[in-house]
């Protein structure tokens, strides 16, 4: 997981990165790996321009279905409006300078 999110961080697509449902296009995507018999989760977004920013990082736990559990889903609806917040804030720094 970790050398797909320096794909992204470097300009590139991971190949196993999927965009996240709901979220509207490819700004917000999902990595999804498997490792001794448990599924990890990484969602990030480069929704901004020279700009990584993970969200969240989580073990699935459920057994049956695929989906991101909702309350997955509303701490990354959370951390993007905070990202978003930040990197404004991060733009207004880099004008001044």
């Amino acid at each position: 997981m970790g050398y797909a999110l320096y794909l992204a961080q470097s300009g590139d697509k991971p190949p196993s990165a999927k965009p996240l449902k709901g979220f509207g296009g490819a700004s917000v995507l999902e990595l999804v790996e498997n490792y001794d018999g448990d599924t990890y989760r990484a969602i990030y977004t480069v929704r901004f321009e020279d700009a990584v920013y993970v969200l969240h990082c989580f073990q699935k736990k459920s057994k049956s279905g695929t989906a991101t559990p909702q309350q997955d889903i509303e701490l990354v609806r959370s951390r993007l409006r905070t990202a978003e917040e930040e990197h404004i804030r991060w733009l207004q720094k880099q004008k001044k300078r």
